[in-house]
């Protein structure tokens, strides 16, 4: 018997991520990456591109940073995955986990380490239902907490969920900085689920005294408060948590992307007294196999000292500073709202966001649009950008500018 094997051409990368990968766009960017240094990422073509959103809040630090290649590497000569997370004492975690603690509220003692941002949300608000004994959520129009079922039902944009329903039922939404709507918050609702910086609204501020005000709503009431940094915590404010600012401590904090130094990472962080609620009724109330991966955990550690050492928490401000000065004179530019650097850049009215989006990439700049803010784009490099990389995205920028400008 004559067996016959047919033989395809082989696929190069383009050809497999259009055909095998799912994709959760039908136009992704489509550049294929095949080094990544600093700021700069370069395509198979040989083209430099500025990383100007730091894989979307990831990479603080930028590509290829040596402390955390050297880190990485180091544990990866020791150990990698050993038992589901929680059970082993791992020293990536608890070398990490102390310098963190260290920097936060001594009231936030206990880090649960996870493996993404959705997970973290997740983990808070079972943590939340758990200790109180209650069952109901307040989260906020136009926010974004991540993709999972949980985290879809607080999130503040119907057009996402709406074709994921039914979502989790009790969840109750109130518009950022409305004062005259935190009545909602009473003593059925177990906690409130708020980005003390909007990121994905397009960076849109707290108002002066808010959070203190929902600060003591929440204590009034015993509903807990959550905090969810994912993308702007970890120096991308101008401080290491964006809280830092009106100097109000939650309950729970949720933390990702720029967390694992590049890896995939997240954590939420709470009181000894909230998180032990998940050791009983039921035991192992929350778990995780690749929480708190050792290399994850190993890169973040080394990541947290770059950024201490090198002052780059400061550097962030200032250079955020630096851009907005730059730009915010453009005729085409209405407004810049900025924290640290994260900025979101408002284009007048009629501006073709698409198109400019397109210029962007031509132009070799990885520029990303906001989800709930379509007249918008946001610009937010790797902390570690110096002064002349940081005058060159400001050129690439009003380059595309000018050319949609003809």
């Amino acid at each position: 018997m004559i067996t016959l094997y047919f033989i395809t051409p082989m696929l190069n990368s383009r050809d497999i991520f259009y055909r095998h990968m799912g994709l959760p766009s039908s136009e992704p960017l489509g550049i294929e990456i095949v080094e990544a240094n600093g700021i700069y990422l370069t395509d198979a073509t040989g083209k430099n591109y500025i990383d100007a959103v730091s894989g979307v809040a990831v990479s603080n630090l930028g590509h290829n940073h040596p402390a955390i290649v050297e880190a990485i590497r180091e544990q990866a000569g020791k150990f990698t995955h050993l038992m589901v997370y929680g059970e082993l004492i791992q020293s990536p975690q608890t070398l990490f986990a102390e310098m963190l603690l260290s920097k936060l509220p001594e009231e936030l003692d206990r880090v649960y380490f996870v493996n993404s941002g959705s997970e973290a949300i997740e983990g808070a608000m079972k943590l939340s239902k758990r200790y109180t004994g209650r069952t109901r959520i307040v989260s906020f129009k136009n926010a974004y907490h991540g993709g999972t079922q949980g985290a879809l039902s607080i999130l503040g944009n119907e057009e996402m969920k709406y074709a994921f329903r039914p979502l989790l039922p009790e969840i109750y939404q109130i518009d950022f900085n409305a004062f005259d709507q935190l009545d909602i918050i009473d003593e059925q609702i177990a906690c409130v689920i708020i980005e003390p910086i909007q990121a994905e609204a397009g960076i849109i501020l707290p108002e002066k005294g808010y959070l203190k005000e929902l600060r003591k709503k929440c204590d009034e009431t015993g509903a807990l408060l959550v905090f969810d940094e994912i993308q702007m915590g970890m120096g991308r404010s101008g401080k290491l948590f964006a809280f830092e600012d009106e100097a109000v401590v939650p309950d729970i904090l949720c933390l990702a992307k720029a967390l694992g130094g590049g890896l995939p990472l997240g954590a939420f962080i709470a009181s000894s007294e909230i998180m032990s609620a998940l050791t009983h009724k039921p035991a192992l109330g929350h778990i995780t196999t690749f929480g708190g991966h050792p290399l994850s955990c190993a890169a973040g550690l080394a990541a947290l000292k770059v950024i201490y050492n090198e002052d780059l928490i400061k550097q962030a401000d200032l250079r955020g500073s630096e851009i907005a000065e730059k730009l915010k004179k453009h005729e085409l530019i209405n407004s810049i709202r900025r924290q640290g650097l994260m900025l979101g850049v408002e284009l007048k009215k009629g501006i073709d966001l698409s198109m400019l989006m397109k210029l962007f990439v031509k132009n070799g700049l990885l520029i990303d649009r906001f989800l709930f803010s379509h007249s918008a784009f946001r610009i937010a490099p790797p902390l570690v950008i110096n002064k002349q990389e940081t005058y060159e995205l400001c050129e690439r920028v009003i380059k595309s500018l000018n050319m949609l400008n003809r």
